[in-house]
């Protein structure tokens, strides 16, 4: 009886002492994974998504709410986007009133998510110098990242954040945003001569909505549109009658639209002056993955040599 005593108590503390083990094991493996685990991060629409992919790499975990091909003027959050948020060390938005304009659908979500401006939830504009809509003029021109100079200051807040939140790879953040700001600024330094061997009467940016105010004084075109911003009455009679006319009064060769709105307005108009819509451009989205304008600057340079061998033609 003694010996089978001893023999229960010698397994129960060997039992004991791998449950100690194990449970010893997960404690500090959770630690560890605790002490390593990546800054979560949350933009707000792809073109932001790329850019602080570009800087943060392999050290955030990166999550969009407005997917690819989507307008970020008006969205409706889903319960992802709500815990993604949530869940976020960092919240990146474009500001200039993007995303806070129309039903102001992200105002809502950080709210929501129990997050706080300026805190948690940053403007990757900070920095910018804004332009203003033609029939609001105290209403900003969100599309600012379609000039490039914009678009290196947008990627140097988004560094300046991620060093703040992460302070122990500040060093890697640094490095990712200086190879990338090089990259933008040779694109942005060649871009600003691009369209000068145009005349003057041909370099007339004729878009859909009015997002390349940005674009047109950086790059010397000028633009015109059917309507100012998405959020607004699209392709009006009123709208329609004023863009055929800066049309007919030029030396325009061809037109554009953009990839994430309807093609029907514009095609009126193409049907009207006779002129060729010469390509799909880039304004609030990225291309889907794999395609052609699938980052921040490729989308950037589809835009500049579209652009500028349509109006050249």
């Amino acid at each position: 009886m003694k010996k089978i005593l001893i023999s229960v108590v010698a397994v129960l503390t060997m039992v004991a002492g791998v449950l100690w083990f194990v449970n010893n094991r997960s404690t500090t493996q959770k630690d560890s994974a605790s002490t390593n685990q990546q800054l979560r991060v949350v933009t707000t629409n792809s073109i932001l998504e790329d850019m602080v992919h570009n800087v943060g790499g392999d050290r955030i975990e990166l999550y969009s709410i407005v997917k690819r091909g989507t307008d970020p003027h008006e969205y409706e959050p889903r319960p992802t986007d709500v815990a993604a948020t949530s869940e976020a060390d960092v919240v990146f938005h474009n500001g200039l009133n993007l995303e806070t304009g129309g039903n102001g659908w992200f105002k809502k979500l950080v709210q929501t998510s129990h997050k706080a401006f300026n805190k948690d939830v940053f403007a990757a504009s900070d920095g910018v110098n804004p332009m203003y809509l033609t029939t609001n003029t105290k209403e900003q021109d969100p599309h600012a990242w379609l000039d490039l100079a914009n678009g290196i200051q947008y990627v140097k807040t988004i560094t300046k954040v991620l060093k703040q939140k992460d302070a122990k790879n500040a060093n890697y953040y640094q490095m990712n945003a200086d190879q990338y700001v090089a990259k933008l600024q040779k694109l942005h330094q060649t871009a600003q001569s691009q369209f000068l061997d145009i005349p003057e009467r041909q370099r007339l940016l004729v878009t859909s909505e009015g997002a390349f105010k940005y674009f047109s004084k950086a790059y010397h075109v000028t633009p015109a549109y059917i309507w100012e911003i998405n959020t607004e009455a699209q392709g009006t009679p009123e709208q329609m009658q004023t863009v055929l006319a800066k049309i007919r009064a030029s030396d325009v060769k061809h037109l554009f639209v953009e990839s994430s709105v309807s093609p029907k307005s514009m095609n009126k108009v193409a049907k009207e002056t006779g002129l060729s819509i010469h390509a799909k451009i880039f304004t609030d989205s990225l291309a889907a993955k794999g395609t052609k304008g699938d980052t921040y600057y490729s989308m950037m340079k589809w835009n500049l040599d579209k652009i500028h061998d349509g109006l050249a033609e």
